[in-house]
Order: structure tokens, then C-alpha cells, then sequence
């Protein structure tokens, strides 16, 4: 089958020969360790807690909740007394209101837990229930409610179910490792959201530069008429939403509209695995892997961990950093997208998939220089934007130009910054204005909700 993809893009080195050929190996934290349960680990509306300090909890009960349709409960993942509700540091880099569980080390379950259902005597409604009721969110990075996403709206008919399993990020390869250790469990995610869309085709996507993962996917494929893999070309990014769609389809997902609208859903590896443990299995996600990797590290693999344990507690668990090169960079996630850490005292959570540790050779980067007008950085976005003409409006806090000029569109990717000559922090830049952008209309949508709500309250009283 030939090989698809979309236009522009980059090709860095992949990094991956570290972590590939490690099997997944689980961790389970330290007895009297604290894990940390942020309230906001997805889009939409962030929960609240349920449970109070010096309550007792066990693994797999619900902690917290929000009565929003766009949330996701939180569970704990350990057993133990909750200990304090304070603010935690999240990879994103900011503080999040989270519970404090000190692990008593017993990993004491709720009744009731590993009670799965046969999915084919299940109506839509319960799946998606089930789906919601186990904190499923898209465990790719964007951390997008799966309920919601599996639940478009009725005059939105999806055709094509595309697992993202390029993992076009340098270095991450834990998704990799479920495809080649469990390929079954993915077919039998991917069936459940078949089910729900019964019109639809689903198409796993694998980059070709993971060729064990083809096999592996094809074999456990075989016999299923409405499901294939489909090979693409590795580059990145390859894995986004919006380009594994136009590659595999050919079709276009308009500015600020949803994959839907297109006619697709669109699911990473682990998150098909999560909503197969949710209703198979009726476990609740409590669990992800995370690759571990860079020179800087003494043991570079993929490591199943509970959420909610720290970084720095993983990086003990597995032997800690190369002493004789230490790294000098820590990653969350890959190193186009992933933000930098300043510390290891941070708390995994349900979109943590990778560590980098890089060492002062891994990390290096060129001195910034000025704008040369060479149009790579044109040449190689992968959405089409001006990034040259974007820094110079982001630098100079011209936010009406910024959007004018389809800021708010990037991806932020990094592809522009890789590909500089100049090596103009160009991603950076345009991140920083996109967010206040973004900041700004969606208050201002916000506000105009709100106001046509007091309108129409004001309407219906006076009549």
C-alpha cells in the first residue's frame, strides 16, 4: 500500500533508537509517596474534589468531578489518605489546584472495579457513559474530553475513525510499544468506536519508519473487514489532527472547525487502549506510558506509570540520570512541542507521554541571529502561515495583525523553528501572542454568551 501524507512539514532525526526496542516495564510508586491529582488535566471545564483531607481512599475511586458536559473525572490511582488539596506544577508549567494522596502502599481496589461489559449488548449511549464515566481523554497531548468527541452532533455524520499512531515526535516511542505488546487491544478499542459510528471506516495510520508496528497492527487486523492500517510517510508533523486527516482522506478541516466537521474522528494509541480498559475491562484511567529518554538518562525506555506520581519520582524509580553526562535540558513530551522543565517536582497527569534528558550536546542550540528572507520557514509550514511575517507582528505585540494574518491558525509545531537558518525562535514567539489571542476571544465569546442569555432572561420575564 502506498505510503500517504500531506504538504510541507519537517524531517528531523528521530531519535528514537533509545527507547524503541525497550519493552514496557511497569512502575508502581514508593510506599508513603505522594501522588498529585490536578483538577485540570483536559479541555473544558476543571473538576472539583470529592473527597476531603484525611479521608481514605482506594485505587479507582472517583476523587473528582464537574457537572460540565466538557470535563472529565479524576480518579486515585493508588490507595491512601488524602493528605492535603493544594497547587501542583503540571508539565504545561503552571500551578493546578490538586489532591495529595500519600500511596500507603497496599494498592487497596473500590468493589465493584474490573467488571467489564461485552460492548456489542451495549446501546450508544451507555458506551459513551461508560467512556465519560471512566476520565477518558485524549492522551496524544490536547487532553480532549473522549465522550465529547465521540458524540458530534447528529447532522455531523463521521465516516472515517483514524487512530494516530505515527508518533511523528522525535524520541517518544511508547505508543510504538502498545502497537508491537498489544495490537489486539487496540483492534478492540477501535471496534467500540466502530460501533458507535457504524457507517464509518477505521484507518490506524503508522509512520514507515516503524515497521514492526505495521506487522504487528495488520496481523491483529486481519479478518475485519472495516478496519486497515495504512502506512504514511514519517514526517512530521504526521501525527496532527488536521494533516493525518488530509493525508488519509484528502480532505480539509476549515479554520477553527473540528475534525468532525470533516467527516472524521481522530484518537491516539493509548487513548483506543484506555476506552477498550474502560469497557472491557471497566477500569478507570489511572494508568499511562511514558517514554523516558535522552543521553542524559541512565536507562532510556517506556514505563507504564500510575497518574499522578512525579517526574522526579520516575526518574529515581528507573535508576536516575547519566552521572558521567548529566543533562542539562528536561523535556515534558517531545522536543518540537514539548514545554521545558525547570524541575522534576512536577506531576504526571492523563497527557504526560514522555521525559526527555538532554544532555549539553543534545541540547544545543545555535545563537539567535536576524531574519534572513530566505521563506523557509514558509516553505515548511505545515499549515501554510507567513511564521517570518507572525514573529515580527508577535515581537512587536501587534495582536489585531496576529489574527489578521491567521495567527491564531498555527499549530505550534515548531516546524518553522527547526527549519530557520537563522534559528529565530520563531514557535516561541507566535505561541506566546497566540495565547493571549486566544485568551482574548474566548472571553469576548464569553461575554457575548452571556449577554444574549441575559437578554433572553429579560425577554421571558417581561413577557
Amino acid at each position: 500500500m502506498q505510503a500517504l501524507t500531506f504538504k510541507r512539514g519537517v524531517h528531523p532525526p528521530d531519535g528514537k533508537a533509545l527507547s524503541a526496542e525497550q519493552p514496557i516495564q511497569v512502575i508502581l510508586p514508593k510506599e508513603n509517596s505522594e501522588l498529585f491529582s490536578p483538577m485540570s488535566q483536559h479541555i473544558g471545564a476543571p473538576c472539583a474534589p470529592i473527597v476531603a483531607v484525611g479521608d481514605h481512599v482506594k485505587v479507582g475511586q472517583k476523587i473528582a468531578e464537574s457537572p460540565a458536559f466538557m470535563s472529565s473525572p479524576i480518579f486515585a490511582s493508588v490507595s491512601g489518605e488524602v493528605v492535603d488539596i493544594r497547587p501542583m506544577l503540571v508539565p504545561g508549567g503552571v500551578m493546578v489546584n490538586s489532591i495529595v494522596v500519600k500511596n500507603d502502599g497496599k494498592m487497596e481496589e473500590i468493589e465493584g472495579l474490573n467488571q467489564g461489559k461485552d460492548y456489542t449488548k451495549m446501546t450508544n449511549e451507555e458506551i459513551l457513559a461508560a467512556i465519560k464515566d471512566a476520565g477518558v481523554v485524549g492522551l496524544g497531548g490536547a487532553g480532549f474530553p473522549t465522550h465529547v468527541k465521540l458524540n458530534p452532533p447528529k447532522d455531523t455524520p463521521i465516516d472515517h475513525i483514524l487512530i494516530n499512531a505515527a508518533e511523528c515526535e522525535p524520541y517518544l516511542t511508547c505508543d510504538y510499544r502498545l502497537m508491537v505488546e498489544e495490537p489486539e487491544r487496540i483492534v478492540k478499542g477501535l471496534q467500540i468506536m466502530l460501533k458507535l459510528h457504524p457507517n464509518a471506516k477505521g484507518v490506524i495510520g503508522i509512520e514507515m519508519n516503524k515497521p514492526k508496528a505495521i506487522e504487528a497492527m495488520t496481523k491483529a487486523c486481519e479478518g475485519i473487514d472495516n478496519i486497515v492500517v495504512q502506512p504514511l510517510v514519517t514526517k512530521f508533523p504526521q501525527g496532527s489532527e488536521k494533516h493525518l486527516i488530509c493525508a488519509i482522506t484528502q480532505r480539509e478541516v476549515k479554520s477553527g472547525a473540528l475534525p468532525a466537521s470533516a467527516g472524521c474522528i481522530v484518537d491516539n494509541v493509548d487513548t483506543v487502549i484506555a476506552i477498550e480498559r474502560a469497557i472491557i475491562k471497566g477500569r478507570p484511567l489511572m494508568r499511562r506510558v511514558v517514554t523516558v529518554s535522552g543521553k542524559g538518562i541512565k536507562n532510556p525506555g517506556n514505563y507504564k506509570i500510575r497518574i499522578g506520581m512525579t517526574l522526579r519520582d520516575l526518574v529515581d524509580a528507573i535508576g536516575g540520570f547519566n552521572e558521567e553526562n548529566p543533562p542539562v535540558k528536561l523535556i515534558a513530551g517531545g522536543p518540537m512541542m514539548g514545554p521545558t522543565l525547570y524541575t522534576l517536582d512536577v506531576a504526571s497527569v492523563k497527557t504526560t507521554s514522555g521525559l526527555l534528558c538532554f544532555t549539553k550536546e543534545e541540547a544545543y542550540i545555535p545563537e539567535e541571529k536576524n531574519c534572513i528572507r530566505c521563506g523557509k520557514c514558509v516553505d515548511h509550514c505545515p499549515m501554510g502561515l507567513m511564521p517570518f511575517m507572525l514573529n515580527f507582528l508577535a515581537l512587536k505585540g501587534d495582536g489585531d495583525a496576529f489574527v489578521a494574518h491567521h495567527g491564531l491558525d498555527c499549530i505550534e509545531c515548531g516546524s518553522c523553528s527547526y527549519e530557520c537558518p537563522a534559528k529565530r525562535q520563531l514557535a516561541q514567539s507566535i505561541r506566546a501572542l497566540k495565547k493571549i489571542e486566544a485568551g482574548k476571544k474566548a472571553a469576548a465569546a464569553a461575554a457575548a454568551r452571556a449577554k444574549a442569555e441575559a437578554e433572553a432572561k429579560a425577554k421571558a420575564e417581561k413577557n
